[in-house]
C-alpha cells in the first residue's frame, strides 16, 4: 500500500498541479462548445505560475497526501469526519480525501484551520453525503450536511444531500441546507447539491462551480459569496407556488460580492420561479449566455415586497435564451446588459482566478490499483 500511495502522490504532483494562465481576464466564450478547449488551453503547470499563485497554495501543491475513505474495509477510514479529523490544524499541504461510492450519513464540518483539503469521488460511482439537519434543530446555516469553513477547498464528483422533508409552509424551521461554503477560494467540479429550501449557502468568499447541479425550491442559492457558476444546472422543484433561485445577501454598496451565472441551464417544474429576490437591500446577480426554460416567471425578479429596494438592486441578464429569457415583461428594476456592462461578469477574473483556481486532480491511477 505504501508504494502504491507514493506513486499516486507522484502522479498527482504531475497531473493536477496546474493553474489558470494570465488569460484569466479573457472573456468566457459565447459559444458553449468552445468552453472546454478555452478552459483547457488556459491551464499551465502550477510550477510555472508560482509568481502569480498565492505562495501558500503553491507550497501546498508541492506536497500531496492521499487519504482513502470507504464504506468497506479497504480505506483508511470509514467515515468522512474521521478522515477530516486526521488532518492536523494548521495544515500546509494538499490533502485529497478520496471517497469511495455509497451513502455516508453524517454531518461533516471542515474547520477554518484546515485549508487545502479536496473531497474526490469517482464520476462513475459518486459518493452521497447525506444528513437531515434542519434550521429548527441547528439554525439555518449550521443545518448543512457539509460545512466548509476552510480556504482552498475543492470538491470533485460529490453528491451532497439534505434529506429533510420538503417544507410545507407550516413547520417552523423546516429549511435545510445541503452545503455551506464559508471559506475563501473554493472550487466545485461535477458536484450535485440537493435539497429544498436553502440548498446551497454560498456564504462568503470567492467560489467557482463548474459542471455542477443545484436543486431546490426557495432561495436555494443564498448568501454573501462572490461566486462564478459555469455550465451549471439550476433545477427548481416548483409546485405552482412561489419559487426563487437566488437570495444574494449583499447589503452595502461597499461589499464586493455577488453571483455570476454563465452558460448555465435553468430547468425544473412549475412556471413561477424568480431568478432572485431582494432578501437583502443590494443583491447583485447576473445571468449570461444562460438557457432559461419556461420555469422562469415572466417578471424574472422580485423586490421581496419592498419597493424601496428597487433602486438598489443589481439584477442583470445578458444574451440569455429559451422561453424563460423573454425580457419584455421583466420587472422594471432589472437590467438587460450591453457588452460593456456584462464584461466584468463573464471572465474568470471576476473571482481573481489566476491567483488560486486549480483544475480538478486526476486520480486515474487510483482506479487501477
Amino acid at each position: 500500500m505504501a508504494t502504491t500511495m507514493t506513486s499516486i502522490a507522484f502522479f498527482l504532483l504531475l497531473s493536477s498541479s496546474a493553474v489558470l494562465a494570465d488569460n484569466s481576464n479573457a472573456q468566457i466564450p459565447s459559444d458553449k462548445s468552445q468552453l472546454a478547449p478555452w478552459f483547457r488551453n488556459g491551464i499551465q503547470n502550477y510550477k510555472l505560475r508560482r509568481t502569480t499563485l498565492d505562495p501558500a497554495l503553491a507550497k501546498a501543491e508541492d506536497s500531496v497526501k492521499i487519504i482513502q475513505v470507504s464504506k468497506s474495509s479497504g480505506g483508511n477510514f470509514n467515515t468522512l469526519m474521521a478522515a477530516v479529523n486526521s488532518v492536523p490544524a494548521g495544515n500546509t499541504q494538499r490533502v485529497i480525501i478520496w471517497i469511495g461510492g455509497g451513502e455516508y450519513k453524517e454531518k461533516i464540518k471542515i474547520d477554518r484551520n484546515k485549508p487545502f483539503i479536496t473531497f474526490y469521488g469517482s464520476p462513475e460511482d459518486m459518493p452521497k453525503l447525506s444528513f437531515d439537519g434542519t434550521a429548527a434543530k441547528f439554525g439555518t446555516v449550521d443545518s448543512a450536511t457539509l460545512i466548509v469553513e476552510s480556504d482552498y477547498f475543492m470538491a470533485v464528483n460529490i453528491i451532497v444531500i439534505n434529506s429533510s422533508p420538503r417544507p410545507d409552509g407550516r413547520r417552523k424551521g423546516a429549511q435545510a441546507v445541503a452545503l455551506r461554503v464559508s471559506g475563501d477560494k473554493a472550487a466545485f467540479y461535477n458536484c450535485r447539491l440537493i435539497g429544498f429550501q436553502d440548498t446551497l449557502c454560498d456564504d462568503r468568499g470567492r467560489h467557482f462551480f463548474h459542471g455542477c447541479y443545484v436543486e431546490g425550491t426557495v432561495d436555494y442559492i443564498f448568501g454573501s459569496g462572490k461566486s462564478l457558476y459555469l455550465s451549471t444546472e439550476l433545477h427548481t422543484k416548483g409546485d405552482g407556488g412561489f419559487s426563487v433561485i437566488t437570495a444574494q445577501a449583499r447589503n452595502l454598496e461597499s461589499e464586493d460580492n455577488g453571483y455570476s451565472f454563465v452558460h448555465c441551464t435553468l430547468s425544473g417544474t412549475g412556471g413561477n420561479t424568480f431568478l432572485g429576490r431582494a432578501w437583502m437591500s443590494r443583491p447583485k446577480v447576473v445571468f449570461s449566455y444562460t438557457f432559461m426554460s419556461s420555469v422562469v416567471s415572466p417578471l424574472g425578479w422580485s423586490n421581496n415586497i419592498q419597493p424601496e429596494r428597487e433602486s438598489l438592486v443589481f439584477y442583470g441578464e445578458y444574451k440569455c435564451m429559451g422561453p424563460g429569457a423573454d425580457t419584455s415583461k421583466r420587472s422594471k428594476f432589472s437590467k438587460e446588459l450591453d457588452d460593456n456592462g456584462a464584461t466584468p461578469f463573464i471572465t474568470l477574473n471576476y473571482i481573481d482566478a489566476s491567483t488560486w483556481l486549480l483544475p480538478p486532480p486526476s486520480l486515474a491511477l487510483l482506479w487501477k490499483t
